[in-house]
This record gives structure tokens, C-alpha cells and sequence, in this order.
């Protein structure tokens, strides 16, 4: 028998270390790994950092505003970890991109400079999200550009990521408070409590309520897609089953934020008001989708898939190395720096034009017996336009249609930028929580101004209801563009003329024309609705009077008056 050997100084184990050397030790793996990193791999960085800044330095104004965005909207909050997560996921390939030959492609060129035109076409009409996304597309493009679609394929996912920085979406929040009040009020009524609704508000036997925006439920909605996406694709290795569960995180935070709402106002309907009612209102909400979120998160992880084998890290030292690709790389990253400033550099020159504000007038008569008329309650409306660079509004009636009182507001803008932009979120008829004024509904009206044809914006809206008892004041209203003297019913359509504009090199002298009536003063004594009187004398102001008004706009943008102004 041999005697028992004696055992060996047991070496510390991880777990007796001190915790602050743990700590240190993890912050340290990514310095660690980098310096590890495969020689063909270090020849392209220099080259990837040169482009990387060039395009952060040309196109800053843009990031920034990006930034300000996320800082500023709780809606786009959750932008500011974007790229930290776009990181971990290119962290995550990193021993499958260790085996990846990086292979610059020239021909990247062309997208490139097509997406800087893209930008430039956003900045020119103030399209922030145009812009943006322009910006954001261009740090994408530059992987494919300087290390080849083998790369880009490899993480195309965290690149993809990286679009949910962009603040975009705000457009939808009108229909989604339309959707859910459509889906409270039904609700309410489903449960026997009688509804009396106007436009967003509401009124139920305990009290009134509104759908603002905050109800929009769009700030889940974005908040559900970013992270449904990244568990989708962690989770997941399938396509469809990563596509299905992107499609459930849409759809269920709509359902939820409705579901929301409605047990938000029967809290407070049942509590007689003393529940759901102030800063408990936001905390049931965050708490409702949170738990929501859980719920998505713990079904969808049933059909989990098995993490995928890890790569062979040594396979990279073993593959024979790709030559000669470095100097090109340098090549081509010094070509995109000069592309990449090429188009600010092109627009700061354009812009570099001194601002003169403008003019706009109207005129105590206008054609038709048209006679200006002194201030009432109807002109107590006003619609919300954000720093226009001149603004008119006035009242018109005319003894041929009965007295009917017709209002003009024109909003005009000149040399638009992004505090200063024709189309935008914050130009509307009313305010979602206004208490004096409240659209009840929209649509369309088409008319004939001689040969053309003329489809304008139209809503309704109700003044509150007097202290006096007596009737509410009740507001038709027509909206429409007028963009460097073409006319536009639509938001898309009117930035669409602008760009039209900047390619013909017109100045962007662009404005809002609005026309209202007060249903009841709208021809009394005439035969028919009231309705249809006023819709007739709103259509004779335009007949009489659009071409003069055509003409003044022309006039204050500095452009010859059109043939049918005279």
C-alpha cells in the first residue's frame, strides 16, 4: 500500500475572491476581448472609427434633435438604451464574427449617397422622422459598406435594432384615442351605464371624462414592440415564431390599453371619484401593462427554443487570413467621409438666407358684397398653429346669403425649420384637452372653384356649454394647404408639393387656409338644414372669393399671380 498523497494548495476559487476583483474582472472582458481580437479584424477598425465620425460630425444636428426627443417625450424614453442593447447584441456574435473576413464593397457607394439625398430631402421640408430615419439607415449602411453582407447578415438584427431609436409614431395617436374611447364607451354601455359622448369626451352619471393623449396607450405600444421584438429574437430561432410573437406585442398592447381605460373609469365610477382619479390613474396604467407584459412574456416562453451550440473561437486563428483588404478599407472609409459631408455641407450654404418675415393682410371687403364684420364668440375659436411666420383671421358675412358670418384664418410660413414647420403634430384645429372647444367629428368636402376641384379637411366642432343656459356655439370648419400656389387636402401631400418646391428651387412660402361657419347663423330663413345653408355659404365665399385670396398668398411669397386670379 502506498501512502495517501497529501493534497495540493487548493487554488482561491471565484467565488472567494473579493467581490470588487469579481466586478473588476467583468468590467475588464470587453478591453480583454478587444485586445484579443484577430489581426484582420484590428486592420478595419481605424477605418470603421473614421467613418463613424464623420457621419456622427456631418449629420450632429440631427442626432441631437433625436436625442432632445427621447429626453423630453416619455414615449420615446426608452430610445436611450437602444444602442447600449444594439451593442450587447453585436457582443453576443462576437465569436461568430471572429471567424467572419471583413470585405469592403465599393458599390455602397450608391445607397449611400441615395440615403444622404433622402436626408436632405427631410431636412428640406422639416420631415424629422424622414430625416431620422435617413440618419439612422446611414449608420447601418456603413457595416455592409466597410465589412461586407457576411457581416452584416451576422448581426442583422441589432442593426435592424437600432430603428427603434428613432422617435416616430406619433401620427398614430389620434386613431388610437379614437379606438379606445370607440372601445370605452361601447364598454360602458355593455355594463348599463348610459354614455353620452362627444368626439373624445364623454359624460357618465358620476362624472365626465376625457381621452387624452396620454390614454392613447401609443407609449406602450412602443414600449411593447421594442422589447416583444428583442424576446422574440433571443427567445426564438424560427421566423415565424419570431414574427407571431412580434405581432401578439402589437396587438395586445392596444387591447390592454383599452381594457385600461375602461376599468380605469369604472374605478372611479364605482368610488364615487375617489379612486383613478389623479396620480393613481398613471400607476394603475404602468401596473396593468406591466403585468400584461409578464403575462406575454410567460405564455411565449413555453415554446422557448434550445440555445444554439457556441463557435469554435479557434477557428479563426486557424483560418487563413484575408490579405490586402486593409488599405482598401482606409480607401473607401475616406471616400465616405468626404460623401458623407457632402450634402450638409451643400444645405448649410442653401440655408445661409437672412429671414424677413411676411406680410399677410386682409382686406375689409371682398368680392361677392363680402363686408368684414367686428369680433364675436364665433372668432373666440382659434386654431393652434406653432410660431407661423404671419397670421390673419377675420369675419365675413354677406346680405345675399342671409348674414351668414364666414370665418378666414390663414396661418403663413416662410423658411420653415423644426421649430417653425407648416405640417406638424402641434398645428390642430383644437387641443385633446381643451375644455372651451371639442371636435366631435371629421371627414372630407369636395368642391368645384370653376375647372378645378378642391377636397378640403372638414370637422365639426362644439363650444362648452354657456353658463346661461343658453345654446352651444356649434362650428363647421374646412381645412386645406396652400404650397407655393398648389393646393392640399393632406399632410403627406402637402409635404410632398414642398418637395416639389425645393427641387423646382422655389423659396418654401407655403400656408394653412381654414374656413368655418357657425351652424346657426347659416341662412335661417332658408328652406332645408341649417347644415346645408351653411355648406352652401361657405362653398359661395370660395366661389366669390378664393381667387383674390390665391392671389394675396402669391403676392406675399413674392410669385406672379395665377391666370385665374385675374
Amino acid at each position: 500500500m502506498t501512502a495517501p498523497t497529501p493534497p495540493s494548495p487548493a487554488t482561491p476559487s471565484a467565488a472567494r475572491q473579493p467581490l470588487l476583483a469579481q466586478w473588476l474582472a467583468l468590467a475588464l472582458e470587453p478591453w480583454h476581448a478587444l485586445t484579443r481580437m484577430p489581426a484582420h479584424w484590428r486592420a478595419f477598425a481605424g477605418p470603421w472609427i473614421l467613418a463613424m465620425l464623420a457621419l456622427l460630425l456631418a449629420y450632429r444636428e440631427t442626432g441631437l434633435a433625436m436625442v432632445a426627443i427621447w429626453s423630453r417625450s416619455e414615449t420615446f424614453a426608452h430610445a436611450f438604451v437602444v444602442p447600449l442593447i444594439s451593442l450587447w447584441l453585436i457582443w453576443r456574435k462576437r465569436q461568430e464574427l471572429a471567424l467572419l473576413r471583413p470585405r469592403p464593397q465599393w458599390w455602397m457607394l450608391l445607397p449611400i449617397a441615395a440615403l444622404s439625398l433622402f436626408w436632405a430631402i427631410g431636412q428640406v421640408v422639416v420631415a424629422n422622422a424622414v430625416a431620422q430615419l435617413a440618419f439612422t439607415a446611414l449608420l447601418v449602411a456603413l457595416v455592409p459598406a466597410l465589412f461586407g453582407w457576411a457581416v452584416t447578415y451576422s448581426i442583422g438584427f441589432a442593426l435592424a435594432f437600432l430603428f427603434f431609436a428613432v422617435p416616430v409614431g406619433e401620427s398614430l395617436t389620434p386613431i388610437l384615442m379614437l379606438w379606445t374611447a370607440d372601445f370605452t364607451v361601447g364598454a360602458l354601455r355593455l355594463s348599463g351605464i348610459p354614455v353620452y359622448r362627444e368626439g373624445q369626451q364623454f359624460v357618465i352619471p358620476s362624472g365626465s371624462w376625457s381621452v387624452v393623449e396620454a390614454c392613447s396607450g401609443l407609449r406602450y405600444l412602443m414600449a411593447s414592440f421594442m422589447v416583444g421584438s428583442l424576446y422574440a429574437y433571443i427567445t426564438y430561432t424560427g421566423l415565424a415564431k419570431r414574427l407571431i410573437f412580434i405581432a401578439v406585442s402589437l396587438l395586445l398592447p392596444i387591447a390592454a390599453n383599452w381594457v385600461r381605460a375602461y376599468i380605469i373609469v369604472m374605478l372611479g365610477h364605482l368610488s364615487s371619484n375617489r379612486l383613478a382619479t389623479g396620480v393613481d390613474h398613471l400607476i394603475y396604467g404602468w401596473v396593468f401593462f406591466g403585468m400584461v407584459i409578464m403575462l406575454l412574456f410567460w405564455v411565449g416562453a413555453r415554446w422557448a427554443d434550445p440555445e444554439p451550440l457556441p463557435l469554435d473561437s479557434n477557428a479563426a486563428a486557424q483560418a487563413p487570413p484575408a490579405r490586402g483588404l486593409a488599405t482598401p478599407a482606409w480607401a473607401l472609409a475616406l471616400v465616405l467621409a468626404a460623401l458623407l459631408s457632402l450634402t450638409p455641407t451643400w444645405l448649410a450654404r442653401r440655408a445661409d438666407i437672412a429671414y424677413v418675415a411676411p406680410t399677410l393682410q386682409l382686406p375689409d371687403a371682398l368680392a361677392g358684397g363680402w363686408q368684414a364684420q367686428a369680433q364675436t364668440d364665433t372668432a373666440a375659436w382659434q386654431p393652434i398653429y406653432v410660431e407661423p411666420s404671419a397670421v390673419v383671421q377675420r369675419l365675413y358675412s354677406a346680405d345675399a346669403q342671409g348674414g351668414s358670418q364666414v370665418g378666414l384664418h390663414i396661418a403663413y410660413y416662410r423658411q420653415q425649420n423644426a421649430q417653425r414647420k407648416l405640417v406638424s403634430s402641434g398645428n390642430t384645429l383644437t387641443h385633446a384637452e381643451d375644455q372651451d372647444w371639442n371636435r366631435v367629428r371629421g371627414g372630407s368636402h369636395s368642391l368645384a372653384l370653376g375647372d378645378q376641384a378642391l377636397t378640403v379637411n372638414s370637422a365639426e366642432i362644439l363650444g362648452r356649454v354657456p353658463t346661461d343656459g343658453g345654446p352651444r356655439t356649434r362650428l363647421l370648419v374646412w381645412q386645406w394647404y396652400w404650397v407655393g400656389g398648389r393646393l392640399a387636402q393632406g399632410d403627406v401631400t402637402a409635404k410632398l408639393n414642398s418637395v416639389w418646391q425645393w427641387l423646382a428651387g422655389q423659396a418654401d412660402e407655403s400656408a394653412s387656409v381654414i374656413l368655418y361657419v357657425r351652424a346657426d347663423q347659416a341662412g335661417a330663413s332658408a328652406a332645408g338644414s341649417s347644415d346645408q345653408a351653411r355648406l352652401r355659404a361657405m362653398e359661395a365665399f370660395m366661389r366669390d372669393n378664393w381667387a383674390g385670396i390665391d392671389a394675396r398668398l402669391r403676392a406675399t411669397a413674392g410669385m406672379q399671380a395665377s391666370p385665374a386670379a385675374h
